[in-house]
């Protein structure tokens, strides 16, 4: 499927069945309730899928990713990753984090990449095993909304300005 250039995929990535890693999952279950979310933006809860992802992924000139990310911070702490620091993403073991990057390998070897990807996360507390966000992470949940929004109005704006 090819989108236009104005073609925003937001994906969620996450497990809920271990706690904070479900992250991406409750944000875009919070933007498909969120009235700011322009009726143009694709929102896709991508769990834990990885590489199958591809398919969905496709055609998308921006890609915002909302996940879980342990970066040695103090649990709920908001992070951001776009151009060549998402070469330094720190890993972790999980299915999921292992898929992504080699899906966006997969993508720039089949010169399918996005022209901007944009990683939003939350440094977990807890990724045992559990279905509720730790307090921290859910207390953050709201403030990483709407930084998720800003990123939206940011490259709407954009558009608007310059038509692509």
């Amino acid at each position: 499927m090819t989108q236009t250039c104005n073609g925003v995929l937001v994906l969620g990535l996450g497990n809920l069945l271990f706690s904070d890693d479900g992250l991406g999952v409750h944000a875009i279950r919070g933007l498909e309730q969120d009235a700011r979310v322009d009726a143009g933006v694709t929102l896709l809860d991508g769990g834990t899928q990885g590489l199958s992802l591809m398919p969905h992924l496709s055609g998308f000139p921006r890609l915002l990713v909302i996940d879980a990310v342990d970066v040695g911070e103090a649990p709920g702490t908001l992070v951001r990753f776009e151009g060549r620091a998402l070469d330094g993403l720190p890993g972790k073991a999980t299915v999921h984090q292992l898929g992504f990057a080699d899906l966006m390998v997969a993508m720039k070897l089949l010169g399918e990449s996005p022209e901007e990807v944009v990683v939003l996360g939350v440094q977990p507390m807890s990724t045992e095993w559990g279905a509720e966000l730790t307090p921290p992470v859910q207390n953050a949940l709201h403030a990483l909304l709407d930084v998720v929004i800003a990123q939206l109005e940011s490259w709407a704006n954009r558009e608007a300005l310059t038509g692509c």
